[in-house]
């Protein structure tokens, strides 16, 4: 107690708290106990509130998952699933591998239910099987059994095959490791192909037609109504003599209005003077191989030495023969100049861009170096000019795969014809903006290889080129690149990885889950440094795509499904508008009227087809994805268990990565 003086000069008691380290005197006992109990029901409320929120947090989750589940059903009831997305799959292939993803995933889920149970009755991971058989009770006994089935029966052999794609794996990050050392020794070196010196004025189209040898141009085209007009009027605005070549448009369409708009555009520069013919076929046999094998049988073509096509989303630049057609003068032995693509419209989404690493690498490095190296690479089926003469030693055009590029130029190779690649000329295009049209470009690009892989193998072993290039194409080019990079993408990161979780004495170290990977997208960014920032999306979408690619190359090693079906890719039909005002300006110069829209009409109309496919996009959904993507997320669930830090990260992300793509809107 103190006293103390109040402001009318009267005494005012002030009673003192004692402080908490104070010990009480032995008669503040009962007060020392009702202390005691209030702090006891301050804890109790503490833990309520914990308990509350926690109960929050799983609600929340738990409406989170129904949302989801809702989510889907409507979009399966309003829009598609990728059930009838014509993939080139046939029915039972898609049944078969959607099955077995569904029963992993509700293995996966009964796996962790029990773990979680084992869990809470203190039975952690690492406990031994004498020490569970001495626990009695039912289930005890049967987690006894379980653990001793996985410790001698699916461990093993889950790291077996673990052990073997993690060698495929090395394997195949060591061949891309030595390219790109291949790509820097030329960076560093400046190793590229120059033509021979060329006569006086080769440069001036206008000095007379003698240096400049006949040119065939192709426009092979099926239903493309997007881009036919641009690129046809790029092809036509090429500087060469006009009496030196002579433009094919080959119209595979099966719409008649979208026919005759193309023949309206052939015939407009047909009056302006240019050497332009339009075929159409009414039976689309072969697909785009049968149309060029078509155009290659017109009694003209003897006339002429070189063929160059372009597909109809290409737009070539004005000089694009006169960087090309030189390299073939006093190489009686070159059978093809390949140019490399550039996108229009490679920051339009997240697709684009990640769509853009992927083929600066495959430039840039994978046909860089093999030009350069091995004077070999695949033919990518546009922007290139061959040798009429090493077409026809080849065979011709084949319709036997979804690959006649690839087909062509084994064929080629393996009678004796070299390939020259050019960095540095540069073709324009465009790049699938939406999932759906990338997913079925994809499949076909890794459905055609394995195809064309069971079709010329006997062919490769029996030619006369030498050994080291009949390993280079069975093993580096169709086996490593075409056949173990998708199957060990898929079966390591989406099955393998996830199993382990739930057969912790299978185990994959970190380095295979995150540092070499890690590495190899960065090796993969390098020719790209400006999509450094999507490193993570990159590594993320690639496995996702995995799931396609495994699916597409086991279709056409195996022949099933529909392998050989061929799905032009949608194009959007975008310029950039330096282009769009080149074309313009040089349509003025040579006082062109109506033969092709004005930069404010292509923009216009440009700004139309962006908004009618905004307006045309369906709601879908790709269950194999989706089951993918609940299989992972479920294995870094129990990877919490196991306090595995890199392994919960990389399943988390990655199972919303498939999430995000299962449910895509793209």
């Amino acid at each position: 107690m103190a006293q103390t003086r109040g402001a009318a000069g009267t005494s005012v008691v002030v009673k003192m708290e004692r402080p908490d380290w104070v010990v009480p005197e032995p008669g503040a006992a009962a007060g020392g106990a009702r202390a005691k109990g209030k702090n006891a029901r301050q804890i109790t409320w503490v833990l309520l509130l914990k308990a509350h929120r926690a109960a929050g947090k799983l609600t929340g989750a738990a409406s989170a998952a129904l949302s989801v589940a809702a989510a889907a059903r409507r979009r399966v009831a309003a829009g598609r699933t990728d059930s009838d997305a014509q993939l080139g799959e046939g029915p039972v292939l898609r049944t078969r591998l959607y099955g077995c993803l569904r029963a992993f995933l509700v293995l996966s889920m009964l796996l962790l239910a029990v773990d979680v149970a084992a869990h809470l009755q203190g039975w952690h991971l690492a406990v031994d099987v004498p020490d569970l058989l001495a626990v009695e009770g039912l289930f005890a006994a049967a987690y006894a059994s379980w653990v001793r089935v996985r410790l001698e029966y699916l461990a093993p052999a889950l790291q077996f095959l673990a052990n073997a794609c993690v060698v495929l794996f090395l394997i195949q990050s060591a061949d891309r490791f030595i390219l790109c050392l291949g790509c820097l020794w030329i960076k560093l070196k400046r190793i590229k192909p120059v033509p021979k010196a060329a006569g006086k004025g080769s440069d001036d189209v206008e000095a007379g037609a003698g240096e400049f040898p006949m040119v065939l141009v192709q426009i092979p085209m099926c239903n493309e109504k997007e881009v036919y007009q641009q690129s046809i009027g790029a092809v036509c605005n090429l500087e060469w003599p006009r009496s030196n070549f002579l433009v094919q448009v080959l119209d595979d369409s099966d719409d008649a209005a979208t026919s005759a708009l193309i023949k309206e555009e052939v015939e407009k520069w047909q009056h302006e003077g240019v050497r332009i013919l339009y075929r159409h076929r009414v039976i689309r046999d072969g697909y785009k191989a049968g149309n060029l094998k078509s155009a290659m049988n017109c009694s003209y073509v003897k006339d002429y030495e070189f063929v160059v096509i372009f597909d109809a989303d290409f737009q070539p630049q004005p000089d694009f023969l006169k960087q090309t057609v030189p390299h073939f003068k006093g190489r009686e032995d070159v059978g093809l100049v390949q140019a490399r693509w550039s996108f229009v419209n490679k920051d339009e989404n997240l697709l684009t861009r990640l769509q853009n690493i992927n083929l600066c690498f495959h430039f840039e490095v994978e046909q860089q170096v093999n030009g350069i190296f091995l004077d070999f690479f695949g033919f990518n089926g546009t922007a290139g000019v061959w040798r009429i003469k090493a077409l026809e030693d080849s065979g011709g055009w084949m319709e036997r795969t979804t690959v006649e590029d690839m087909d062509i130029a084994v064929r080629a190779h393996l009678k004796g014809w070299k390939f020259l690649f050019l960095n540095d000329v540069e073709c324009q295009c465009e790049l699938p903006e939406s999932y759906e049209a990338y997913r079925k470009q994809q499949h076909r690009w890794h459905s055609g290889p394995m195809q064309l892989f069971r079709l010329c193998f006997v062919d490769i072993i029996k030619s006369k080129i030498g050994f080291w290039k009949k390993f280079n194409l069975i093993f580096l080019f169709f086996l490593l690149r075409k056949l173990v990079l998708p199957f060990y993408s898929f079966t390591l990161f989406c099955i393998i990885l996830p199993m382990t979780m739930f057969i912790p004495e299978a185990d994959l170290p970190a380095w295979v889950v995150c540092y070499i990977p890690a590495t190899m997208s960065l090796l993969n960014i390098l020719p790209a440094p400006r999509s450094f920032p999507f490193i993570v999306p990159y590594l993320l979408f690639e496995n996702t795509m995995s799931v396609t690619k495994f699916n597409a190359m086991i279709s056409g090693l195996f022949q099933l499904g529909s392998a050989y079906e061929w799905v032009v890719t949608k194009k959007s039909g975008r310029s950039s508008d330096g282009d769009l005002v080149t074309l313009v300006e040089k349509q003025s110069k040579q006082q062109r009227v109506g033969s092709a829209s004005n930069l404010d009409s292509l923009v216009q109309e440009s700004s139309h087809l962006k908004k009618d496919s905004k307006r045309k996009k369906h709601n879908r959904i790709y269950r194999k994805e989706l089951a993918l993507s609940f299989l992972l997320l479920t294995a870094a669930a129990r990877s919490l268990l196991s306090v595995q830090g890199i392994h919960f990260y990389f399943l988390l992300f990655q199972g919303v990565s498939f999430l995000v793509v299962g449910r895509s809107n793209w």
